[in-house]
């Protein structure tokens, strides 16, 4: 049955215009000011917002292998429950996705399990070569590059591999940039001093604005040198920002950059009261680096915005500076954030579709997602601005069952959200008979 979404306020393009929208099957069949279809299920979303699903390039769900912190299933729901419909999934599980069969398996716990679309990356290895070099380019995200260790060691340090990655590889590289041997030496300096009572103000003076550079900068000089098409996850620093331009259409871009929920949210100080909660790789910063990170993303010299969900347990959190392990939740409280700086007069709705809608369709070429657009998917959020409510334990999806964000009032709610014209998530209650669908990149083999 064909259902028909009454008098949105959309935002979608650059503008925000009062519509109606029918859906037929998985797809958009039209867009117009006003549409009576006698034949279709009305859904009146007056005083609401309808906006396309976010698409969030980064994310650790953490199956195979890893499934007490999170599993593929557990952590979709909760992204579908913040607006998320699709996600990109990174390799650092157990196995590792590091060969062509390991990599599909994961696709096939997606869509055994996966309510909100997905893709997985291919990771590299100092010894996988030949596997990354099989990647289809059109069924799968990108291939994933740790250029500093993390959660699930996959440091590529070899420099001859990392040329020869970027120079034969013809797809989507992602880059995790902290240089190991600049982490490895202050964090054996701080260490001799503190011991393992190092307090956690002292995670970005290990994990330094030096680190990322030197790491983040060589990256941008491989893709130059050899034509790569590479996309810098996490940026963190004001130093960094100037690596990339904002003088070409992100269409047009070789290279382009991420930032993440958490490095515009918190900043150095917020280590007194959250502690290991908010422990990330690379670490969350200064108030000037996250004052440059923002100004970057305004100005268009960062493109997307993603999360990095890394959940654990709680417990592995609750632990000394160098057992507390790195990453934390955020796929179901994303979007709301962001709409608090909307709520701020920070930015605009137009702009938070863009770097987290647009942005990452057109960087990675989504096939015919991302868009209110006829003929594209029906993937569509419905957000209710005026809404407030209280992250705590009893309305958290995470498996891991914590948040960085408990205790805060957000302003905004995720009322509804369409995948594939299936109305998934309604007003806190699920429809699990559907699943996600892989997703699909336009690009030339």
């Amino acid at each position: 049955m064909k259902k028909l979404l009454k008098n949105a306020q959309i935002i979608n393009e650059g503008s925000l215009v009062a519509a109606d929208v029918i859906i037929q099957g998985d797809r958009i069949l039209k867009v117009a000011k006003l549409i009576d279809d006698s034949e279709a299920e009305v859904i009146d979303l007056r005083g609401k917002f309808l906006m396309p699903g976010v698409i969030d390039d980064q994310v650790h769900f953490r199956e195979p292998g890893l499934t007490h912190k999170g599993r593929i299933y557990t952590e979709a729901k909760a992204a579908v429950a913040g607006g998320i419909t699709s996600f990109m999934e990174m390799p650092n599980t157990k196995p590792q996705a590091l060969s062509q069969a390991l990599l599909e398996d994961k696709y096939l716990i997606g869509a055994k399990d996966s309510l909100a679309n997905y893709s997985f990356f291919m990771g590299a290895s100092n010894e996988n070569l030949e596997e990354v070099l099989k990647t289809n380019p059109k069924h799968v995200a990108g291939v994933k590059i740790f250029m500093g260790s993390s959660t699930g060691n996959m440091l590529v340090d070899d420099k001859q591999v990392l040329n020869d990655i970027f120079s034969k590889c013809d797809m989507l590289i992602a880059v995790h940039c902290e240089d190991e041997e600049t982490v490895r030496k202050n964090s054996a300096q701080l260490k001799a001093e503190y011991g393992e009572e190092l307090p956690l103000r002292f995670h970005p003076v290990i994990r330094s604005e030096e680190a990322c550079y030197k790491s983040s900068s060589m990256a941008v000089e491989l893709a130059k040198k050899h034509g790569t098409r590479l996309h810098v996850l996490h940026i963190s620093t004001d130093k960094e920002t100037n690596l990339f331009r904002n003088d070409i259409p992100l269409n047009q871009k070789r290279i382009t950059a991420e930032a993440c929920i958490h490095h515009l949210w918190f900043d150095e100080s917020s280590y007194d009261q959250k502690g290991t909660l908010i422990k990330w790789n690379p670490a969350v910063k200064s108030l000037k680096d996250k004052e440059g990170v923002w100004k970057a993303l305004l100005d268009n010299r960062i493109d997307v915005i993603a999360t990095d969900h890394a959940p654990h347990t709680i417990d592995e959190k609750n632990n000394t500076y160098f057992e507390a392990p790195s990453g934390g939740p955020l796929v179901q409280h994303a979007l709301v954030a962001m709409l608090e700086f909307y709520h701020q007069g920070k930015v605009s709705l137009e702009w938070i579709v863009e770097k987290m809608c647009h942005a990452p369709a057109t960087c990675f070429q989504v096939k015919e997602r991302g868009f209110i657009r006829e003929g594209y998917y029906a993937d569509l959020v419905v957000v209710d601005l005026d809404k407030p409510w209280v992250v705590a334990k009893d309305n958290i999806l995470y498996h891991c069952g914590w948040s960085p964000f408990e205790g805060e009032t957000f302003k905004s709610s995720i009322v509804k959200t369409f995948i594939n014209g299936n109305l998934v998530y309604d007003g806190g209650v699920f429809d699990e008979s559907h699943r996600g669908m892989r997703l699909e990149f336009e690009r030339h083999v």
